[in-house]
């Protein structure tokens, strides 16, 4: 007898072929049978009308603190997301010492924008090693996990203070080295790290790793090759702007010393930025070339960075407006409702060139989250349609929204590369064997963005709304196209044999729903969050974890260890 079956759906499998109806029959976590069947089950379900596909697998996450109090990984299950990979950029939460517990809360509190409340209040920290980091996991998530090993805790852990500021010696590379042996060994997943300009600690100070020399790299990225189904990430200045010859060379050095690819996060493509994003690819050929292998990760949606008069955020950068932007609150409302103060900062703010001209387009920020009586009917909106509606200025308009709301209007900067060159140039990318879809930063960056929605966006913003790409070339580009990069063993298709993990979802209406602003972290802190449309069963490992569009409260997922979990992908593969 069958477990489950999902009868009369169309099959998408994840290989890219044309789906066909059929039923699919479950047993014991794994799919059994695919085609018509009368073998008698425990549950059926219905899937008339909807497409029944593998679940979706998010390549970048930083998932680490959240899976703590927030086992189900929302809203990433939400959008039918089955398997998620943490520990990205260098930052993962182990191995440890306990008096450097404060450190790393504050350093995730800086670079992935974790809430502080929630990271002191969420988890009790009470490991050492990365292989008791991953038994606090085991039987008790909701979505298959798996997590690099991040080269800040490796260095933190060996050098402690001084692991800012001051290049390894031989003794401590080795040490850092006999670590990431010791968790990889326990199931991390790879090793990751950050050399980006970006990336600084609670302290200012730029993150340990940033420290790091070619020769520890290297030695690091080599003991990964002594351990099966394992891989490389890192972030370098170069994902931001263009690679240098250093960057790459460094990339290729790893990739070579691992005989694993190594990918990074996250590249832009649009039809203004074709020379920068074309020179990134480039990477990926000169590794081929060598050896190697370099995939860059790209998201398949726009937007989606939240803006606030409130908090600090690239609005800061404008000429003239940092200090003003610092004011306290009550200051700051009456500075930006001051006529001549609010003259003053348009003019600064429009000499603004390269990437901070973009924040100037004063009519092109869509209104997210509103609170004053006056505001009702704005949210959803872009400022220029609100600007005509009301008589007034763009500028004045956005300037009168925010000081109404004290401050605490979302606001959603309108991409300025929606246009039909640059989507066309993106679903190229996508079919590149040079790039791979993925990106979403889930679980960091709370305040400012919800990349956690892509699946549901690329299903449907791309495939129905703009009929970009097939169904099938979508679902294959997040399910079996990252699957069978990292190795996942048996997951990423719907086939006899293969881990169940399937999302069932309605072609006609699938879709992300808005982002909101929801007040569920502990200590008393909020986040971004946006719900999905027509996704109506979500299934880990056999299990159902969504249906109707809510979780279920089960926890099936699978911690996956490297070795157990996964096969080794050689760059060659």
């Amino acid at each position: 007898m069958l477990d489950l079956l999902i009868r009369g759906g169309t099959v998408v499998d994840g290989t890219g072929k044309p789906g066909q109806r059929a039923d699919v029959g479950v047993r014991d976590g794994r799919f059994v049978t695919v085609g018509k069947s009368d073998e008698p089950a425990k549950q059926t379900l219905d899937a008339g009308g909807l497409v029944v596909a593998p679940g979706f697998i998010d390549p970048h996450t930083h998932y680490d603190a959240q899976i703590f109090w927030d086992p189900f990984l929302t809203p990433s299950n939400l959008h039918g997301v089955t398997t998620v990979i943490g520990g990205n950029c260098g930052f993962s939460l182990a191995p440890i010492r306990s008096q450097d517990a404060d450190y790393m809360r504050r350093l995730m509190v800086k670079v992935e924008g974790m809430p502080l409340g929630a990271l002191e209040n969420g988890i009790e920290w009470n490991w050492s090693t990365f292989g008791e980091y991953l038994d606090r996991l085991e039987g008790r998530i909701g979505l298959n996990a798996a997590f690099l090993v991040g080269h800040c805790a490796l260095r933190r852990r060996v050098m402690g203070a001084d692991s800012v500021g001051a290049p390894a010696t031989p003794a401590q590379i080795a040490e850092m080295v006999r670590l990431l042996h010791e968790s990889l060994a326990a199931g991390g997943f790879g090793f990751s790290s950050t050399q980006a300009f970006t990336h600084s600690d609670g302290n200012d100070k730029p993150v340990p790793s940033r420290f790091a020399g070619p020769e520890e790299l290297l030695a690091l990225s080599a003991a990964v090759r002594e351990h099966p189904g394992t891989t490389l990430e890192i972030i370098v200045d170069g994902c931001l702007t263009q690679f240098s010859d250093t960057e790459v060379n460094l990339m290729i050095a790893m990739s070579r010393a691992a005989d694993r690819p190594v990918n990074w996060n996250v590249m832009g493509i649009s039809a203004s930025n074709r020379s920068r994003f074309e020179h990134q690819l480039n990477a990926g050929t000169r590794a081929k070339q060598a050896g190697a292998r370099i995939v860059a990760l790209t998201m398949p949606m726009l937007g989606g960075l939240k803006m606030s008069f409130l908090d600090y955020c690239a609005l800061n950068s404008l000429p003239g407006w940092g200090p003003i932007l610092a004011l306290p609150v009550p200051e700051r409302i009456r500075a930006l409702a001051d006529p001549a103060t609010r003259k003053r900062m348009r003019v600064s703010a429009e000499s603004a060139t390269g990437a901070l001209a973009s924040l100037y387009r004063w009519g092109a920020y869509e209104i997210g989250e509103t609170f004053a009586p006056q505001n009702a009917g704005c949210s959803g909106r872009n400022v220029g349609d609100i600007a005509k509606e009301r008589g007034s200025d763009p500028f004045d308009t956005l300037f009168d929204i925010v000081v109404a709301d004290e401050l605490r209007t979302g606001l959603w900067p309108l991409p300025s590369d929606d246009d039909a060159e640059s989507w066309k140039l993106r679903v190229q990318v996508w079919r590149d064997e040079r790039a791979l879809i993925g990106g979403s930063d889930a679980g960091a960056h709370l305040d400012r963005m919800c990349g956690a929605r892509y699946p549901t966006a690329l299903l449907g913003d791309v495939v129905r709304e703009r009929q970009l790409i097939a169904l099938e070339e979508a679902v294959h580009l997040i399910t079996d196209a990252p699957a069978r990069y990292f190795g996942l063993t048996q997951r990423g298709r719907i086939a006899p044999g293969w881990h169940a993990d399937v999302v069932l979802f309605d072609p006609q209406t699938v879709a992300s729903g808005r982002i909101t602003s929801v007040a569920d972290l502990p200590g008393d802190t909020d986040r971004l969050f946006a719900g999905a449309r027509g996704i109506e069963h979500v299934l880990v490992n056999g299990v159902e974890i969504v249906t109707g569009g809510k979780q279920t409260g089960n926890l099936p997922g699978r911690l996956l260890r490297s070795g157990r979990d996964t096969e080794t992908v050689n760059v060659g593969k």
